[in-house]
């Protein structure tokens, strides 16, 4: 697999794909900060057949990204292997992904993502289609531990994987009972490690390099991906560069160089829209919660953000809030 090879055998850091979130631009400004790999948010195999402007969307992708990925769900072993072909001709990715740990339930309902967790010969056939369906094309996969609390069977799925030529498993660490509550329980993944001889993933929990470095010394993983944490702190990426030894510490990053990221996000995503400005801008909303949870009198900060339509108005909020905190220290 094309993969960068991580200096002083750091393991390789992983953006996790996420629905509404990661998207070329984000993905874009990740990878400057540090991710080594990338993939796309993840998408159906109905969509890659129909390639509709939404799908189009969804897989974009620019050359800086490399290695990235195109993250499929589904259930029906002939259609994916039908969409695999597909994504090979329309956009070339470094890897297919194929999603077995999506908790929401309308994807779930469709007995998609998580769903596959509790019927194995199901998962096993669908892997065995992609693939197959993806020759040379490295697959990899991401699973949960478990459907439940009662169920938790990661290790026989990631054998199954293994078995059936996936080639990098990702394991987060909670069921999906659980969504993205309670704690990821990194003793699952750290049997998985010692189950298959395949690269293992950890997902759940990493939010600095402190919890990073006991995670892989505690299970002995390949890589960390980091979804949650990314989307608040996208630095943590660098952070953990250097945790690894790869760079020098970075320091705090201050409000001022908060603020310039946020706002570089919002003009790239308005080029993505093709200058639809308010559009992206509200796309942007949930994003501008997120970089300013924990920023001082954030509550009242996000009460105006959520009426901006313009990137002028955000420089004005930036400006005022800027200035404010000044006067305050």
């Amino acid at each position: 697999m094309n993969v960068p090879a991580p200096e002083k055998t750091r393991p390789l850091l992983f953006l996790a794909p996420m629905a509404g979130v990661t998207n070329t631009v984000f993905r874009r400004l990740c990878k400057k900060l540090g991710a080594d790999v990338l993939t796309t948010e993840f998408v159906s195999a109905e969509g890659i057949l129909h390639r509709n402007e939404r799908t189009r969307r969804y897989l974009e992708f620019e050359p800086e990204e490399r290695p990235v990925g195109v993250q499929l769900f589904g259930a029906e072993p002939e259609r994916l292997a039908m969409a695999v072909q597909a994504v090979r001709e329309w956009v070339s990715p470094d890897f297919i992904d194929l999603n077995f740990g999506c908790p929401v339930n309308k994807v779930v309902a469709k007995n998609g993502g998580s769903a596959l967790l509790k019927d194995c010969p199901l998962l096993r056939s669908v892997a065995n289609a992609v693939v197959r369906a993806a020759g040379d094309l490295p697959v990899t996969a991401k699973i949960r531990i478990g459907w439940d609390s009662r169920s938790v069977n990661a290790v026989e799925t990631a054998r199954i994987l293994e078995g059936e030529g996936i080639s990098r498993i990702a394991v987060h660490g909670r069921t999906k009972e659980q969504g993205y509550t309670g704690l990821a329980d990194w003793r699952v993944i750290a049997e998985v490690v010692s189950a298959v001889r395949v690269p293992v993933i950890g997902n759940g929990d990493i939010d600095s390099a402190e919890s990073a470095l006991r995670r892989v010394r505690e299970s002995g993983v390949a890589g960390l991906m980091i979804g949650r944490r990314a989307m608040a702190h996208p630095w943590i990426f660098t952070e953990l560069r250097a945790a690894f030894g790869d760079g020098d510490a970075p320091a705090e990053v201050s409000l001022e160089e908060k603020w310039n990221f946020i706002l570089e996000h919002v003009r790239r995503e308005i080029e993505w829209w093709d200058g639809r400005e308010e559009l992206a801008v509200k796309s942007m909303r949930s994003r501008l919660m997120a970089y300013t949870r924990g920023f001082p009198g954030g509550a009242r900060l996000r009460e105006k953000m959520q009426h901006a339509t313009s990137l002028e108005t955000l420089v004005q909020i930036a400006a005022e809030y800027l200035a404010q905190s000044e006067v305050a220290v």
